[in-house]
């Protein structure tokens, strides 16, 4: 029997050979993407561009997302008013950051918040400030004004921080490692969700500690903006009993006169 030829390679160097050429061919592809095609003028092209970033995608209710998917966006009131905002749920983000982080949002109720909770505060301090507190014949003293409209800027602006602020909205999760790591499933969502975090009807989304939905400030309260909420409660109540005793004050210096 004649020996064997010399020149046959066995499989595992003609398997090593292979992957070799591969590889090169690999970094060569590598590095002509790297460098890029030169350009017209004899440049070299532009920088490689970065990949585009995902928005966040919140865990908002599945109803509403086949509803969506379906129908289309629901033409309501708020879709005319809140036109140029991205809805999440029954929430309106009107200014994000780049990954879909929200900055200002409004919630399911905004409309009671705009037409009821303002006008009431507004409208009420504006009469306790043009018949007591500007008035020289109520008989308050001056230096009443300097408490009185800084008091009512600061309800205004703890109106606003819970209104307009972000809750807490949850992004979904549905890696079941989650699960493992004491998060429980939440089916209105299909979303895993940690310990405080709930679902809120109103709202259509998930949010982390969430407490309640308030229809005086027109969203639901949660981690985000509960703070913002307790100083609007309390200041809210010192601007309602600085009114009374204002009132009691000049009806009593006026009752002495």
């Amino acid at each position: 029997m004649p020996p064997p030829s010399q020149d046959m390679s066995s499989p595992k160097e003609t398997g090593f050979e292979l992957s070799e050429s591969a590889r090169q061919e690999e970094n060569g592809a590598m590095n002509t993407e790297s460098t890029g095609a030169a350009s017209p003028n004899g440049g070299d092209s532009s920088a490689v561009q970065p990949p585009r970033r995902r928005k966040k995608q919140f865990a908002v209710s599945t109803r509403w997302e086949q509803e969506v998917a379906s129908r289309g966006q629901p033409s309501d009131m708020h879709s005319y008013f809140c036109c140029c905002a991205r809805r999440v749920g029954n929430m309106f983000i009107l200014l994000e950051y780049a990954d879909g982080s929200p900055i200002v949002v409004a919630g399911p109720c905004w409309p009671f918040c705009l037409l009821v909770t303002v006008p009431l505060i507004l409208g009420i301090s504006a009469l306790v400030s043009y018949f007591l507190v500007l008035n020289e014949d109520s008989g308050l003293p001056s230096w009443i004004a300097y408490l009185y409209f800084p008091c009512v800027a600061m309800v205004m602006m703890a109106l606003f921080c819970v209104s307009c602020r972000n809750p807490g909205l949850m992004e979904r999760v549905t890696d079941e490692e989650a699960g493992e790591g004491g998060w429980f499933w939440n089916e209105q969502v299909g979303s895993f969700r940690p310990p405080g975090a709930l679902y809120c009807r109103e709202c259509g989304v998930l949010i982390q500690d969430y407490d309640h939905l308030c229809p005086w400030t027109g969203t639901g309260i949660g981690h985000g903006n509960m703070l913002a909420f307790k100083v609007f409660v309390v200041g809210v109540n010192i601007l309602c009993y600085f009114s009374i005793i204002l009132l009691v004050w000049s009806l009593l210096d006026g009752l002495v006169a």
